[in-house]
């Protein structure tokens, strides 16, 4: 496509001042040459129209006037590109480039000679040089034959580009300070400037802006050239609004390009005090690495190092975490500081909720949330503010959940009182996590025959159903106890689930167990085990209801019906309601602590509450006893 490879042929200007210039393809598919004029001080090209050089631009081309005149390499108007490069001004810039072909065989000897005078008849540049269709991009500045810069194709289809940086003197321009301040008085603007040649084609003006704390700025006032050169501003500037300024001077010269020069700028003002946070007059950190819950200590010293005083300073803390969000910890307003004074400032808090990588950050003299500004004025804030890097490791350590029925830890499906205490302990590794809510514990209890599970919550209408004991640290241990009264007898189920701090649950599964209730009182049968014995023997029985015997006697007869040995409640030890096997062994001697023949003996218990006797509960052990009494053997 011919319309495409033309659009290819192009240059630009691009200027970060003036828009964008150039011109793309031809007017009319036939061979070129195309020269642009550009002024070194606007780095803008002069219009196509530019004199009469026999430039055979016409109105249907895209850019009338374009930027560049045209003239076609196979016409004798080639002959006046002599008094184009005569009428261009020494010191702009001229570019010339091939549209199709140059046909630099056909140039008349005065363009040739023409272009001696820009670039060196030696060098390759030169149209002189160049085969008749090459390709051909020339560059330079008038005046100066060294700063020619040029691109040849090796073929009549080659693609050749040449890029050239330019540098203006432009007849307009800014400059600014940086932010002058803080202060809490105003005093005085020194300011000069020097004009190079003539003041009358020079336009100069010094703009005075007020920056508020919040970085807002408003011009306050403009300055024109030839005022006097020390202005007062103590009572022109309230430095409690803008607490800083900023110059900034326009500078014109449209005709000579020889703008006003500055000379000084310089505004007086009051200093203010500076504080900043200094690690080798005072620094603490309890460590870098702490488990979760753990209480971390973090103190820093704070230095007055100007000559003025401050007031009362305010510090921050605060806390930014893995996520990077945001904690304020603390914020409080310590003493005044006055010159060369060194304040220490200390805060504690806990990594609870803080496991990973985290960072503590502190801040002297921050923003008042309710002005927007800093609470004193100082020179320099970016000293008055630290960061510590800490790491906190997760509690990921499962709790020990523990149970008991009225002491004992029973096994599924045992009978416990009608009346038990059931205490559920909770422990954890954690020192620092101590477990203190009672929202740790889930507790359900339902009836084997029923459906419903109910949860047992601490409170029930004002009565409490159980009691909570929080851990007391070091130790981290809480307990629960729990004193249900069953009135129906049956067989029932313990649903309970713990967990830390941290929500790690006691365990994968929930503890679980099955009781069964009786609340009538009764014994079983009593088996002393083992059976024959030698040397000790304990014995074994069950016990239902919810009040233990008052009178337990365990009586051991000969087989001639001699009473020998009477084992009494206080000598059992800690009996309870459900399966017991005693603490307390008999060594098989009698009531004067004489052994006992080898042999067989019968043995018989007496049980009352209160003087009421207790009901013996049938088993299927019963026959192994004759009306109330059992065998034992004794072998050594």
């Amino acid at each position: 496509d011919e319309s495409n490879e033309y659009l290819q042929i192009q240059f630009r200007i691009n200027s970060g001042v003036l828009s964008n210039q150039g011109q793309m393809a031809s007017c009319g598919p036939s061979p070129k040459v195309h020269i642009a004029v550009i002024d070194p001080l606007r780095v803008q090209c002069l219009p196509s129209n530019f004199g009469n050089f026999g430039q055979v631009n016409s109105s249907i081309c895209s850019l009338d006037p374009s930027s560049v005149l045209m003239f076609p390499s196979d016409s004798t108007n080639l002959s006046n590109i002599p008094s184009l490069i005569d009428a261009v001004p020494t010191g702009y810039y001229i570019f010339a480039y091939t549209f199709i072909t140059g046909n630099f065989a056909s140039w008349p000897e005065n363009t040739k000679t023409a272009f001696d005078g820009l670039i060196d008849p030696g060098r390759d540049g030169n149209p002189r040089r160049i085969e008749n269709d090459r390709p051909w991009l020339f560059f330079c500045k008038k005046g100066d034959i060294n700063s020619a810069q040029y691109r040849v194709g090796a073929t009549d289809r080659d693609t050749i580009s040449l890029y050239v940086k330019m540098i203006n003197n432009f007849y307009k321009g800014t400059i600014s300070t940086s932010l002058i301040g803080p202060t809490h008085q105003w005093n005085e603007l020194h300011w000069k400037s020097n004009s190079i040649d003539s003041t009358l084609t020079d336009s100069i003006k010094l703009n005075v802006m007020g920056v508020k704390n919040s970085g807002d700025s408003t011009l306050l006032f403009t300055l024109p050239k030839y005022t006097i050169d020390i202005y007062d501003l103590h009572n022109r500037v309230d430095a409690s609004i803008y607490p800083y300024l900023k110059l900034s001077l326009s500078n014109e010269d449209n005709i000579k390009y020889t703008p006003s020069q500055l000379k000084k700028w310089q505004i007086m003002h009051a200093g203010v005090p500076e504080t900043a946070i200094n690690p080798q007059k005072g620094y603490y950190f309890y460590k870098d690495t702490v488990n979760e819950g753990d209480q971390i200590t973090f103190s820093v010293a704070y230095e007055n190092i100007s000559p003025y005083d401050m007031d009362s300073l305010m510090i921050k803390y605060w806390i930014q975490d893995k996520n990077n969000v945001l904690h304020t910890i603390k914020q409080k307003k310590l003493r005044p500081h006055p010159v060369g004074d060194v304040l220490k400032d200390t805060v504690l808090f806990s990594t609870m909720g803080y496991a990973g990588l985290n960072s503590i950050w502190v801040e002297a003299n921050p923003l008042n949330p309710t002005t927007g500004a800093y609470y004193q004025l100082e020179e320099y804030h970016f000293n008055n503010i630290a960061q510590k890097l800490f790491y906190v490791n997760s509690d990921k350590s499962n709790p020990m959940l523990d149970v008991t029925f009225d002491g004992v830890h029973i096994l599924d499906g045992d009978i416990v009182s009608a009346k038990p205490e059931i205490m559920i302990q909770l422990k954890d590794e954690n020192k620092y996590l101590a477990l203190n809510d009672s929202s740790l514990f889930s507790v359900y209890l339902k009836s084997i025959t029923g459906d419903v599970e109910n949860r047992i919550y601490f409170t029930s209408e004002g009565k409490e159903n159980m009691k909570f004991i929080p851990a007391q640290l070091p130790k981290n241990s809480c307990k629960i106890f729990y004193n249900p009264v069953f009135t129906v007898d049956g067989k029932y189920q313990l649903r309970v689930q713990g967990k830390d701090k941290s929500g790690n649950e006691s365990g994968a599964n929930e503890y679980i167990i099955t009781f069964e209730v009786i609340t009538k009182s009764t014994i079983t049968e009593l088996f002393n085990y083992p059976n024959p014995f030698s040397t000790s023997t304990k014995f074994v029985f069950t016990l239902t209801g919810s009040e233990l015997p008052t009178d337990f006697r365990i009586q051991i007869i000969t087989v001639t019906g001699k009473l020998c040995k009477t084992i009494t409640l206080s000598e059992l030890g800690n009996i309870h309601i459900g399966r017991n096997i005693t603490e307390y062994t008999w060594d098989g001697k009698d009531d004067f602590g004489d052994k006992l023949a080898n042999g067989v003996y019968f043995y018989h218990v007496i049980t009352s509450i209160n003087g009421q006797s207790i009901e013996k509960r049938e088993t299927e052990a019963d026959k192994y006893f004759t009306h109330g009494f059992g065998k034992l053997y004794i072998m050594r």
